[in-house]
């Protein structure tokens, strides 16, 4: 099968659904979750340097790169309904069960997924996916706090603002130690994305239910300590969104998670893919095993 990665296209629900795939089908499964604001596209390097050992996949989440874009009145977004339809995905793909790499959104989604079914998880991969208080870092934080506890004109100013080029770029060069090994396809890819008419109003609202992500924290940490899941932090630890403090925590309820603090920021592929790929085959050859 090679490393070659396939691009298609599913109906899940109604909607359609691209993901990215490489590697045998009979090989031992990992899903990639992307955060905020790009899509499968981070993982565009990172599915290659996997696939001989792994069978990867990769979706967009609804609203995001190249799955379907329907209007917050013909689609809520919550994070429960991104998790719904990724969930349908992998019912549709036929994986019953799976390790998976989350960053950004797509922990809260990652951590619904497991919640729903424990057992179908085999081991978990945090880059900057946050699941404790302690991961979030003012000032970015203050803001998105203040907008979801008071929606309004004077709250929504700095969450419209995390939706501009400046900020979008900010998220891949930030705490980044040589910011010329990050390609500007990157942040340009995303803002044509988030530059798309309506795309606007899928991220506000998504913002707003961020608060049922934190909500659910006790459970996820109760699974946790519950099921001992196999974790590695691998953590740019110059972010300025989820702080190093944040891949540490997982250390309270998972003492034997592995944890790599990189000179990298939010989207530390970008800088650190090779370090990211040689912990990643380390570490499931280890715990699948």
């Amino acid at each position: 099968m090679g490393s070659a990665v396939h691009h298609r296209t599913v109906g899940v629900n109604g909607l359609d659904v691209f993901y990215r795939e490489a590697g045998d089908p009979e090989a031992p499964a990992l899903v990639l979750l992307h955060g905020f604001p790009t899509s499968s596209h981070m993982f565009r390097h990172l599915i290659p340097a996997l696939a001989d050992r792994y069978h990867v996949i990769a979706p967009d989440h609804i609203g995001f790169g190249q799955s379907a874009m329907p209007t917050p009145q013909d689609f809520p977004y919550t994070f429960d309904a991104l998790t719904e339809v990724t969930s349908g995905l992998l019912r549709q793909l036929g994986i019953d069960r799976f390790a998976m790499y989350v960053q950004d959104y797509g922990a809260p989604i990652g951590w619904r997924l497991a919640l729903q079914a424990p057992d179908r998880v085999t081991a978990i991969i945090t880059q900057n996916g946050n699941a404790y208080e302690e991961g979030f870092v003012k000032p970015f934080w203050d803001n998105v706090f203040a907008y979801t506890d008071a929606p309004g004109p004077e709250t929504e100013g700095p969450m419209r603002a995390a939706l501009t080029p400046e900020i979008t770029r900010w998220q891949y060069v930030n705490g980044v130690a040589d910011p010329s090994l990050v390609s500007p396809d990157s942040w340009v890819h995303d803002q044509a994305l988030l530059d798309r008419p309506g795309n606007d109003e899928i991220q506000l609202r998504l913002f707003r239910d961020y608060p049922t992500n934190v909500d659910l924290y006790p459970q996820v940490h109760q699974y946790f300590s519950d099921s001992q899941v196999p974790l590695l932090a691998v953590w740019g630890a110059n972010d300025e969104i989820f702080g190093p403090a944040g891949a540490e925590a997982f250390r309270r309820d998972l003492p034997d998670a592995e944890v790599h603090l990189l000179e990298s920021g939010h989207f530390a592929l970008e800088s650190h893919l090779d370090t990211i790929a040689g912990h990643i085959r380390d570490f499931l050859a280890r715990v699948l095993d």
